[in-house]
């Protein structure tokens, strides 16, 4: 049975940890497209609950097969035939696992091929990075079948493309794919190799400072929460913190005396 680094078990989910602190998390669900049943997002929380503690210092978030994630079992959801308060709980779950994924501090960056489609956009909007190539696409169905989003979407997916462009997807099924999807904001990035491209963002990432990285992908969440005069008030604490650190007086010496990576256009 997979594990990670720490001897924790997974069922659902194939870890593999590299010496630089990133771990490739891979649904590994490929006969069901991936898609998220209740064990699967219990594993999930457990992971992303003790990422950080367990010294991972970036993920590579990705899927088994040929697909990325195709949202719910509906085949379960179907068999389960939950009550409203069941489901009601199972959606809070969901909830704890990408709230985990988005607040924890850990960079996540998300490798995204064939379906990214309702609960599964849900669960890619919570990584930090969206990382698609040329077979991805993005759909919220629920409408059409029937149900409505109840991991997110109506949260982060509306953030990131409007809530018009939200509740059109939901209501006619709508499919975008390709740099109109990159344009939109579904992805940061579009490349013929989604989890190459992704896996080296990871190691950058990972070479940044815990703490600088922790910050990155955890205040900033909070802080777009906030009221603008709060969120002034949190950012200057958390550069406070983060800024003084011992850990960065090296790279600032660096920076000063010119011998450090100096940051150049791309070519």
């Amino acid at each position: 049975m997979p594990h990670d680094a720490t001897g924790q078990a997974f069922s659902n989910l194939h870890i593999e940890t590299r010496d630089s602190g990133v771990d490739i998390v891979t649904l590994n669900r490929g006969d069901k497209r991936n898609a998220l049943d209740v064990a699967t997002i219990e594993e999930l929380v457990t992971y992303f609950s003790n990422a950080r503690r367990n010294g991972v210092r970036a993920v590579v978030l990705t899927g088994a097969g040929d697909h990325f994630c195709a949202g719910l079992d509906l085949i379960e959801h179907w068999k389960a035939d939950r009550s409203p308060e069941d489901f009601m709980h199972v959606c809070l779950r969901w909830h704890e696992a990408f709230n985990k994924m988005e607040y924890g501090g850990v960079p996540v960056i998300a490798a995204l091929k064939g379906a990214v489609v309702g609960g599964g956009l849900e669960l890619a909007s919570a990584a930090h990075i969206r990382v698609m190539d040329q077979t991805t696409y993005f759909a919220l169905p629920e409408g059409q079948r029937g149900i409505f989003t109840g991991g997110g979407a109506t949260i982060r997916v509306s953030d990131l493309i409007g809530k018009s462009r939200m509740i059109d997807m939901v209501l006619t099924g709508r499919v975008y794919q390709g740099q109109q999807a990159v344009d939109l904001g579904l992805a940061q990035y579009i490349c013929d190799d989604s989890f190459a491209l992704a896996l080296e963002l990871a190691e950058k990432t990972a070479a940044n400072l815990p703490l600088t990285n922790f910050a990155i992908c955890s205040a900033v969440s909070h802080l777009n929460n906030m009221s603008a005069l709060d969120a002034a008030y949190a950012e200057a604490v958390v550069a406070g913190v983060v800024n003084t650190q011992p850990a960065a007086r090296e790279r600032l010496e660096a920076f000063a005396n010119k011998s450090g990576a100096r940051i150049r256009p791309n070519t």
